[in-house]
């Protein structure tokens, strides 16, 4: 295959702006799967993905095209387009030269569209412009024309017209990909003879299979890849694997007799380590090869204890993580122990969706019962970090303690201006800017991190009646004046409900807490208090009254001291049980907190 006649694309686009199904469309218009066994959302592989309709993995497929007579093979990466799967995105990025920048006929330019499209940008990508759903009754295609020209500067003539849904434009889209987009350029040349197969391939997302080990799924930079059973190596770990398979996705695994320079697709190393073989790696032919420059590494913004609900159960979640943080490299994870948990681990994340996401597929996956704890953010307490809420002493006006800010672009119809207005502010957001865009708005404001946690997401839902999107990225650290909130039941701390709230909502959100945590926990026979406090001050108490249980039930005759008898015997085991009773907290406890 000449290099020439590979052209490597990703489509980006905000969240249901209709990647996937044009995905499909090419994948039916060219062959590449068969009508009769083309279901919607084919690329979306994982139960999850289809269960919410929505692309969590980037997922890669060669397509075959002919065109003017000649044959080009397409290789097309589909990605997520929420703002927490953003890394997945990028990684697409760095392995394509081309990108369909993907935008919804009915809705315009999103936050995620700016987004995405100003990283390709960066990345010399070259764009395709496309409006989708353009066989919808409320389309706007003049009025999202416009947005594109003015946004991003493209001319009217280049912006190409489609519907994924009715395949409408569809062959006019696979024509411009093959005229616009550019061939691979290779640094090396595309056939060295053996024994010095000079090849290099950057890593851009992974996989554990129990007969080949760790599959790399990677792009081809140099020469083509070692023959079956030849060491290869990864540069940054410095481990060695062998050559077990190669082959490209169609969109399963199809095996090859190689890869070339240029092409994007698989190779089963037989390593058996999940940690040696790490996303944005180069893999070569020896360990003198150059690196290639790979991802910047990626941060983690939110935190969440996951603990398995049975304690023998460790080494198999210990191992489950391992496992799944190849197929996702913006998951982190470090052991923790918790004193009302016990052994468990601190896991860093990119949003709340994906801590969400992760907990669903490790259970659904890895088939491991999990008990989650409050999420909370990165701190700097004298600019150590601090990122468990424990880790944080107790009392008020704690000096060097900083909290992280974002800049917030939120896009919303001008109708909504008002009310995402006071919800930011009451979010502690402070404004910065505003660009009109026809009828929709961009708003740029910076907020604390924290605040972003605390369901911030679904009320700005709420207030635009689904219409706002939003984009955000860190920007620094700030002082704040905060306090750790401790939650007690039956005088005891459990250390995986404490959070660090600022302090003027302390009172309210400790109130908040208790009341919630009294609708969940279950009546024993004895009354359960439960205390919110600061320190060592009391600012929230709630109490779940005890099951009186009717001892003297059994009784049927006799005089009326029999009763007494067995009424001060209850007494004594009440006491007793308020002394050494251990409350069991259900995982809805923890949930009505991530609600909360």
């Amino acid at each position: 295959m000449q290099q020439s006649n590979i052209r490597n694309l990703t489509i980006v686009a905000h969240i249901d702006h209709g990647k996937s199904t044009l995905a499909d469309r090419l994948m039916e218009i060219t062959g590449t799967v068969l009508k009769d066994k083309l279901q919607p959302q084919l690329l979306d592989s994982l139960a999850l993905e289809r269960e919410r309709g929505i692309t969590i993995k980037l997922a890669p497929v060669r397509l075959k095209y002919n065109h003017q007579g000649v044959e080009y093979t397409l290789n097309l990466i589909d990605t997520p387009g929420h703002v927490d799967f953003s890394y997945e995105v990028s990684r697409a990025l760095a392995a394509v030269e081309g990108a369909v920048l993907l935008v919804d006929a009915t809705q315009g330019i999103q936050a995620q569209t700016l987004a995405h499209g100003l990283a390709a940008l960066e990345q010399n990508l070259t764009l395709i412009p496309v409006i989708n759903k353009i066989d919808l009754p409320n389309a706007d295609v003049e009025g999202v024309k416009k947005q594109l020209v003015d946004t991003f500067g493209f001319s009217e003539e280049e912006i190409l017209l489609v519907s994924g849904k009715t395949g409408e434009g569809v062959e006019e889209l696979l024509k411009a990909i093959v005229e616009r987009i550019p061939a691979p350029k290779s640094r090396g040349a595309a056939t060295i003879p053996p024994p010095r197969w000079k090849f290099r391939g950057l890593i851009f997302d992974s996989f554990y299979d129990l007969f080949k080990g760790v599959v790399a799924e990677v792009r081809i930079i140099d020469g083509q890849t070692p023959p079956v059973n030849t060491p290869i190596y990864f540069l940054q770990t410095q481990a060695a694997g062998h050559v077990l398979e190669t082959g490209f996705f169609a969109p399963q695994l199809v095996p090859n007799e190689g890869l070339k320079a240029g092409e994007i697709g698989y190779i089963a190393t037989g390593i058996k380590e999940p940690d040696l073989v790490r996303v944005g790696d180069t893999i070569a032919a020896d360990f003198n090869a150059e690196q290639l420059p790979g991802y910047k590494e990626v941060k983690p913004m939110v935190f969440v204890g996951l603990f398995p609900i049975d304690a023998d159960e460790y080494f198999e979640l210990k191992e489950a993580l391992a496992k799944f943080r190849l197929t996702d490299p913006a998951f982190s994870y470090i052991p923790e122990h918790s004193d009302a948990l016990g052994a468990g681990f601190r896991c860093g994340f990119l949003g709340l969706l994906h801590a969400e996401v992760v907990q669903e597929r490790l259970s659904g996956e890895f088939n491991v019962d999990l008990l989650a704890t409050a999420p909370s953010v990165e701190y700097l307490l004298n600019e150590e970090p601090i990122t468990s809420p424990s880790e944080l002493p107790q009392g008020e006006n704690i000096k060097g303690l900083k909290e992280p800010w974002v800049k917030l672009r939120i896009f919303v119809p001008q109708t909504y201006i008002g009310p995402v207005m006071e919800l930011v502010q009451e979010k502690r957001g402070k404004f910065l800017n505003m660009q009109h865009f026809g009828v929709a708005v961009e708003m740029t404001y910076e907020m604390p991190l924290s605040e972003m946690v605390a369901n911030f997401y679904d009320k700005l839902k709420s207030v635009s009646s689904g219409f706002a999107s939003l984009d955000w990225e860190l920007i620094d650290f700030r002082e704040t004046d905060a306090v750790r909130v401790d939650i007690m039941v039956s005088g005891e701390k459990v250390d995986a409900l404490s959070t660090i709230v600022f302090r003027p909502k302390a009172a309210s959100f400790g109130r908040n807490m208790v009341e919630k945590l009294k609708e969940v926990l279950p009546r024993q026979n004895f009354v359960i208090a439960i205390q919110a406090a600061i320190g060592g001050t009391i600012i929230a108490r709630e109490t779940v009254s005890p099951f009186r249980k009717d001892v003297t039930a059994k009784l049927y005759g006799g005089d009326r001291t029999r009763k007494d008898k067995l009424l001060e015997k209850q007494k004594k085991g009440k006491k007793k049980m308020k002394m050494i009773g251990r409350v069991e907290i259900p995982q809805e406890a923890f949930l009505s907190i991530l609600k909360s």
